[in-house]
C-alpha cells in the first residue's frame, strides 16, 4: 500500500493483532472499538489502509497514557467485503462489549451491520461508505465522517457537463454500493435533464469485466463513471484502453485511490477520483502535515500516506476528541452524547460539524487525478 509499503503496515498489524486477541485485561482498563472490514481478498487494501491510519493515531494516544489512563484498542475481524461474513463478525464483536463499531468498510457490509448496532444501541461510527441508505432516515446510532456518494457524484457530473461532456456512461458494482453510486449519478444528471447513455455492472469481488467493456464502449461515451473497488475498476480501465477507448474515467473515493494507482501503473494517467478527505499530498492544510509527520515517525515514508489511511486517522482523531469530552468511564450512550456535542470545529483545516440532529460530520468533496507513475495530483 505505500506506507513504506511494509514497515508501517507491519507495525500497525502487530498492534492490531494484540487488539484482536480475546480479552485478557479488564474492560475498565481499556476502551474497545470493534471493526469488521476486508483484510483479505480483492478489496483488502481498503480495510488495511483505513485500519492502519486509525491505529497510527490511537498508538500515539496510547503512548501518551491513553484516555483517562485507559488504552483505546480496536478488535478487528476480516469480512472479505461480504455482507454475511460482516453480520457474523458483528455479532461476535458485540460480545466483547465495544463502546462503538468503528470504521466498517463498504455499503453492503455496513447495511448488514447497522441494524445489529441499532438493536444493541451501539454507535456505528465512521463507516467507509457514502451511501444514502445508511444516512436516511436519521439513526441516533449512526455517525458519518465523510460526505455522501450523492455529494461525490454531484461534483463529478458538474465537472463533466462543465467541460461539455454529455455522453456519460456508468460502470457499477452489482450491489447496494453500486446502486447507491448509480442513483447519485442519475440524480445529478436528471437535474440537467440528462441520463446515462449506457450502464454495465460487475459482481462484488470479481474482475470479470469483459462484458461490461463491450456494452459501454458500444455507446461511445465521452466519459465513464465507475462505482466499484480498485481491482474491478483497474481491470475495466485496462481492458477499455486496450480496446481503443480514449475517453475519461471518473471514480468515487471508495475505489481506494492509492490501491487503484498501484493496480494501474502507467494506465492510471488521467484517471479522476473524487475525494472526501483532505489530500495527504498537499501540505497546505495543517492536518496533512500532521498526518505525514506521524507516518514518518511510525517508520513509513513521507510519500506513503494515502487517502484511505488519512480517513482512518481522522476517524480516530474525531472519536478520541469525543471520548475525551465524555465521562472517565465512557459508555455507548455517553459516546453518542459526546459525538453530538462536538459541534463545529476545524481539525487542522478539515471542518467537521456534528449535532443531535445532524450526524454527518463533513460534506467536503474535491477531485484528484492519477498520474502515470503511481502518484495522485489534487
Amino acid at each position: 500500500m505505500h506506507f513504506s509499503r511494509r514497515s508501517f503496515t507491519r507495525a500497525a498489524a502487530g498492534a492490531a493483532a494484540l487488539a484482536a486477541l480475546p480479552s485478557v485485561r479488564a474492560q475498565s482498563e481499556r476502551i474497545v472499538l470493534a471493526q469488521s472490514a476486508p483484510f483479505t481478498g480483492p478489496a483488502a487494501q481498503l480495510g488495511i489502509q483505513f485500519h492502519a491510519g486509525a491505529r497510527l493515531y490511537l498508538d500515539q494516544v496510547n503512548a501518551q497514557g491513553g484516555i483517562n489512563r485507559r488504552t483505546v484498542e480496536i478488535a478487528k475481524a476480516d469480512d472479505g467485503y461480504e455482507p454475511d461474513r460482516c453480520a457474523e463478525n458483528t455479532r461476535k464483536l458485540l460480545a466483547d462489549d465495544p463502546v462503538a463499531l468503528f470504521g466498517y468498510v463498504g455499503t453492503p457490509t455496513s447495511l448488514a451491520a447497522l441494524p445489529l448496532a441499532t438493536a444493541a444501541r451501539v454507535p456505528f461510527y465512521a463507516p467507509f461508505t457514502g451511501a444514502m441508505g445508511l444516512r436516511q432516515p436519521f439513526n441516533r446510532y449512526a455517525f458519518h465522517l465523510r460526505a455522501s456518494y450523492n455529494d461525490e457524484t454531484g461534483l463529478i457530473v458538474r465537472q463533466l457537463t462543465g467541460l461539455g461532456l454529455k455522453k456519460i456512461a456508468v460502470f457499477h458494482q452489482n450491489d447496494a454500493y453500486g446502486k447507491a453510486g448509480l442513483e447519485g449519478v442519475q440524480l445529478a444528471l436528471a437535474a440537467q435533464s440528462m441520463q446515462p447513455v449506457a450502464l454495465a455492472t460487475v459482481e462484488r469481488n470479481s474482475v470479470d469485466v469483459a462484458g461490461a467493456v463491450r456494452t459501454l464502449l458500444a455507446a461511445t461515451p465521452d466519459a465513464i463513471v465507475q462505482i466499484g473497488a480498485y481491482k474491478a475498476c483497474a481491470a475495466f480501465i485496462k481492458a477499455a484502453k486496450a480496446a481503443g477507448y480514449g475517453g475519461t474515467f471518473y471514480n468515487v473515493s471508495f475505489v481506494g485511490t492509492q490501491a487503484l494507482a498501484d493496480e494501474l501503473g502507467r494506465d492510471g494517467a488521467g484517471v479522476v477520483v473524487s475525494q472526501v478527505m483532505p489530500s495527504p499530498y498537499n501540505p497546505a492544510r495543517a492536518i496533512a502535515r500532521e498526518f505525514v509527520e506521524a507516518v514518518k515517525k511510525a517508520g513509513g515514508k513521507d510519500d506513503g500516506a494515502n487517502f484511505s489511511s488519512m480517513e482512518g486517522y481522522l476517524a480516530a482523531r474525531v472519536l478520541v476528541e469525543a471520548l475525551r469530552r465524555g465521562p472517565a468511564r465512557p459508555t455507548r450512550e455517553s459516546l453518542v452524547t459526546s459525538l453530538e456535542g462536538l459541534g463545529s470545529q476545524s481539525l487542522g483545516g478539515f471542518n467537521i460539524a456534528l449535532s443531535p440532529t445532524d450526524h454527518v460530520a463533513s460534506r467536503f468533496v474535491e477531485l484528484s487525478m492519477l498520474t502515470g507513475d503511481g502518484r495522485v495530483r489534487t
